[in-house]
């Protein structure tokens, strides 16, 4: 197929996703806002906070952050924060813990999905209150506890006096038998296998970069022709199922960018993981999957399963890329995602009347 073609396709694909999304928006501001279920935001009631800030120095916006977080603080008559900068080696790990250590009585992620979720890995089970500023392409955690993405001043006052709640988090063991390698790490928004980890392993850096989580669309775009994979899943204690898909995702929560509700009733403090099993062979299919997802159509099509469980395990006979919350995480033969129920404390938005 000629470049310009595909250049046209891939644009064209675009043009209509962002429409889509556009009016999902629309749609989903004058349906709902999640609201929390197991636990309703409350205020914290503390004079002076002890405040740590780890910061992706890569990210725009982090120095607005920087400064504006000092501002409030010096205001507040607050002791001055630590600030901690994350690096390509580490996004937030060992910062994290540092944080701990340091006494925090809340931590402050700013940056993208990947420092956010170190972060939270850290502050799980602990009393210890995650506070966002979303820096990055996708910044899901804070779409779907109604952060607004575009404000980093609003974003910090949250973090730094506004309520909080519980939410769940998820836990991904893996293991590949070929290489022996295995892995455990936590997630908040939504992991996978299969090619919605090549689709992010393979996204353009400098596209992101230029057109936000459009790239992702891109990259979408080359991944879609490709042949379907055997597994074998197992949700709690139903009978193991076999089938051939393209992708397995494990949905913690469900709003993803342009308003988009992937998984209609997912909630982010439920106690189950959302299990959706796609597994279309033909343009087709892909554009039936879409247009259920797009126009929240209630009935189901053969190329999409939504499952709830607590736990569920997937094998395969050959490594298959696997990601969390976007980042990729690696080939496995084996994948076993279990929810964490209300294991983290985030600052959220006051709850509007």
């Amino acid at each position: 197929m000629p470049t310009q073609v595909v250049v046209l396709i891939i644009v064209l694909a675009c043009v209509l996703f962002g429409l889509f999304s556009w009016w999902g928006v629309r749609k989903l501001a004058q349906r709902h806002t999640r609201s929390a279920v197991a636990q309703s935001p409350h205020k914290v009631h503390l004079d002076k906070q002890k405040v740590a800030v780890i910061l992706n120095p890569a990210k725009a916006g982090s120095a607005d952050a920087k400064t504006f977080i000092l501002r409030s603080t010096a205001l507040a008559g607050w002791d001055t924060p630590l600030f901690l900068e994350t690096s390509a080696e580490d996004p937030g790990f060992a910062q994290a813990r540092q944080a701990l250590d340091f006494g925090a009585d809340v931590v402050i992620a700013g940056g993208g999905d990947g420092t956010v979720r170190a972060v939270a890995e850290a502050l799980r089970h602990t009393d210890i209150p995650l506070g966002l500023i979303p820096l990055g392409t996708g910044n899901l955690l804070a779409r779907n506890i109604a952060l607004d993405i575009n404000d980093i001043h609003s974003n910090v006052q949250t973090a730094l006096f506004g309520h909080q709640r519980r939410i769940d988090t998820a836990v991904m063991e893996t293991e590949n038998s070929v290489t022996g390698a295995t892995g455990r790490h936590a997630f908040l928004v939504i992991a996978g296998l299969g090619m919605d980890a090549e689709v992010m392993g393979d996204t353009n850096d400098q596209l992101k970069k230029t057109v936000g989580w459009l790239a992702y669309s891109e990259a979408g775009m080359r991944h879609m022709v490709g042949r379907r994979k055997k597994i074998s899943i197992a949700m709690d204690d139903a009978p193991v199922q076999q089938r051939k898909v393209r992708t397995v995702l494990f949905a913690n929560c469900a709003l993803l960018p342009g308003g988009i509700d992937f998984v209609p009733g997912a909630l982010i403090d439920d106690g189950v993981l959302d299990v959706v099993v796609v597994s279309p062979r033909s343009a087709i299919g892909w554009v039936a999957m879409m247009g259920k997802i797009l126009f929240q159509h209630k009935g189901g099509i053969p190329v999409i399963d939504f499952y709830r469980t607590r736990t569920v395990t997937v094998r395969t006979a050959m490594p298959v890329e696997t990601q969390l919350d976007g980042d990729p995480a690696g080939p496995a033969t084996r994948v076993t995602v279990t929810v964490d129920p209300a294991s983290l404390l985030v600052r959220v938005p006051a709850p509007t009347a």
